[in-house]
């Protein structure tokens, strides 16, 4: 059988939310940004778009475009907790539904159409429901596989559908500019340019063998994406393979080049990072340290450590080491830490009764911070910091499971 996927977007998600919950803010220009101001803009109404505001533009920028554009701070929570509800919407129509950011999902509902008449129907139900109960609206694409359907939603926004079936596949395809598909960036379009291929119909006709020469077992999976090729599945989450690292990162309020500030931005991360592994049952043998600098220079390095480790303090003592094998050379304006080599293992109580002591104090901070939120309890040192979780939901998030990132 054919298969049949869908990928639903739902439309300037952050914005129509806020709109929705803020009705004085409905068909008026309005960037939703992070809680400083040193954000720039995440997501953009409808009526900003006129202007040219988008995604990724300072304030200053936007202002610029659009002088009436109101900014609103980020409410992650709310954005979470409505995103959470939709992906429940979406499971009555089919279990396969693999969740690929906060506001977009794939659906297989290849044995799912009959139950409910065709496709058209099936995108009126899910385009109601949501509008009905959150009062806003999300763009489908329907199509033989998920490349082919993340292209088809972004076809007509908003609040659109369209439908790719097999025997339009080509002539969708000959025209259309390689970065409008998903996994094709700038960086790939200018290097595929310079073998005067620009569009998906001369990327699929360019030969394969030349492509892998030129970009390796890449190029193989470049010259099928320019015929529309994909023969990737619907991963729901309870089937999705496991993470390999786990992290978080911070733009800070100011730039810091003092060795305390650094240290204490540094513990707090260390105990998101830590809190979160503990929570999934995972330790990791790598911690990475990323770095940038207020000219948005970044770098990194990493440490591998004697035994694999999930306890804040252990993961912040590697943090710090490798931080002293740094020079830095400029203020500091983000600082991120990861823990990968990750592998699951049953709790083993320490031999050593300092240890078993801070392993219960860990437990029990756990148990606090779980139960009435992040950092009811924390470490001393921390008191006085004033930045309290993540600004930006990372778009690893989901739901459910590791990738569910607490947020402020």
């Amino acid at each position: 059988m054919e298969r049949i996927i869908m990928h639903i977007d739902m439309n300037a998600f952050f914005a129509s939310v806020e709109q929705q919950s803020n009705p004085a803010l409905r068909g008026k220009p309005i960037a939703v940004t992070g809680s400083d101001s040193r954000t720039v803009i995440l997501t953009a109404s409808y009526e900003a778009r006129a202007f040219g505001v988008k995604t990724g533009l300072t304030t200053w920028e936007a202002r610029q475009k659009c002088p009436d554009l109101i900014l609103v701070p980020t409410n992650n929570r709310l954005y979470t907790h409505v995103s959470s509800q939709i992906m429940k919407i979406l499971h009555d129509y089919t279990p396969l539904v693999e969740v690929f950011s906060i506001d977009e999902a794939f659906m297989d509902i290849t044995g799912s159409v009959s139950m409910f008449g065709s496709l058209e129907r099936i995108c009126y139900l899910i385009k109601s429901r949501i509008s009905a109960r959150f009062g806003i609206t999300c763009s489908i694409g329907i199509a033989p596989n998920k490349l082919l359907a993340k292209l088809a939603s972004e076809m007509k926004k908003p609040d659109g559908l369209t439908i790719i079936r097999n025997e339009d596949v080509s002539r969708t395809l000959e025209h259309m500019p390689i970065v409008e598909l998903c996994g094709i960036g700038r960086k790939m379009a200018a290097k595929l340019a310079l073998y005067s291929i620009r569009t998906c119909g001369e990327l699929g006709r360019y030969p394969a063998e030349r492509l892998k020469m030129r970009f390796g077992i890449v190029g193989e999976k470049l010259h099928q994406m320019g015929l529309g090729i994909d023969d990737s599945p619907v991963i729901p989450a309870e089937e999705a393979e496991e993470v390999k690292s786990v992290g978080h990162s911070m733009t800070l309020k100011r730039d810091i080049r003092e060795r305390a500030d650094i240290l204490r931005y540094l513990l707090q991360l260390s105990e998101m990072v830590g809190r979160r592994a503990r929570r999934y049952g995972v330790w990791g043998k790598t911690v990475h340290l990323t770095v940038r600098y207020a000219d948005f220079t970044t770098f990194g390095k990493q440490g591998s450590q004697p035994h694999h480790i999930n306890l804040s303090e252990e993961i912040y003592l590697a943090a710090v080491k490798i931080l002293d094998s740094l020079e830095l050379q400029h203020p500091v304006r983000l600082l991120g830490i990861r823990l990968t080599n990750l592998q699951h293992q049953t709790s083993q109580l320490p031999l050593f009764p300092e240890e078993q002591t801070r392993l219960k104090l860990t437990e029990a901070m756990d148990k606090v911070n779980n139960r009435h939120g992040d950092f009811t309890v924390m470490f001393a040192s921390l008191l006085d910091q004033q930045e309290k979780g993540s600004h930006v939901i990372s778009p690893a998030w989901r739901p459910e499971g590791i990738r569910n990132v607490a947020v402020a």
